[in-house]
């Protein structure tokens, strides 16, 4: 029973790092329906961010935090501006396919010696990783940062989205882009800023998977990147809850399919529940059919 606690444990730290990634996923879908397969390589970013700060300027844990929210925002930002916004009104294969050209500018652009490099390197923890042991489950501070600050991103993201003036334009875009922006919001302003909070939960999402998995190089948001996605589809994509609840189903898939079965299968496994799912409710688990305006 112990082992059972332990691997579920360990699912909810990878879970919740999903979740994270999940989020810009689902916030983007929702707005502007883009499948933005960039997002992954945003998180990247923030890893390769988190690693600097720390091993080069010695920043302490919020800063490091701080210092890749800002720049995956800012990163974000700036592919919205260049890539996506012309094509918003193009047929949406074109944004699709423009996504996957982002996606491997990214990799490959940061792999030049002259940015990241193509090596793996070795994220530096700016603490000392304490244990505890609890009735034979073992627990680390590294697990309580994550839970911590998923959790607090969580509710920062619920309080932006549904008590803000900058969350109501949101859900009005959303909606009706085109009566919004007649009533008022600044469409263009809206959708920056959407890019803008998905990338910010990116950037922690790297700097907490650098933290627990202490190594990084330039196409590690490859397999996350499209785990999240998964989990968004999986939960209904648009729907904030139900990119946590898929974020966590594929986290616990995958480590319990890798304790009990083998970690060759645990990719496998994962994309088959989200295949079994979605031919049992093509919307996700906590998705609604969306009725298209005409």
């Amino acid at each position: 029973m112990e082992y059972f606690v332990q691997q579920v444990i360990n699912g909810l730290q990878i879970g919740f790092v999903y979740a994270l990634v999940a989020l810009g996923y689902t916030l983007v879908y929702g707005i502007v329906r883009l499948i933005n397969f960039a997002h992954g390589d945003v998180f990247m970013v923030g890893a390769f961010i988190g690693l600097y700060a720390i091993e080069r300027h010695h920043l302490p844990i919020s800063a490091v935090f701080l210092a890749a929210v800002g720049g995956c925002a800012l990163l974000a930002m700036a592919m919205e501006r260049v890539a996506y916004r012309p094509l918003r009104e193009a047929p949406r294969i074109a944004s699709l396919i423009t996504a996957i050209g982002m996606s491997l500018f990214l990799e490959y652009f940061t792999a030049l010696h002259q940015v990241f490099g193509p090596d793996y390197y070795s994220f530096p923890r700016p603490f000392a990783v304490t244990t505890w042991e609890v009735r034979g489950i073992t627990l680390t501070n590294i697990q309580a940062i994550i839970f911590v600050v998923t959790l607090l991103c969580l509710g920062l993201l619920q309080f932006v989205v549904y008590r803000t003036r900058t969350g109501r334009a949101m859900r009005a875009v959303s909606y009706d882009y085109v009566t919004a922006g007649l009533m008022g919001v600044n469409v263009n302003l809206v959708i920056s800023l959407t890019f803008a909070l998905g990338g910010a939960l990116a950037g922690v999402g790297g700097v907490l998977y650098g933290i627990a998995y202490p190594q990084v190089n330039t196409f590690m948001g490859v397999m996350p990147g499209l785990k999240a996605f998964t989990a968004a589809v999986l939960g209904g994509i648009g729907s904030i809850p139900g990119a946590v609840l898929g974020a966590l189903i594929m986290g616990q898939s995958e480590t319990l399919t890798a304790a009990y079965l083998s970690s060759t299968y645990r990719d496998g496994i994962a994309f088959l529940i989200l295949i079994a799912v979605l031919v049992w409710k093509p919307t996700g688990i906590l998705g609604t059919a969306r009725t298209e305006k005409v």
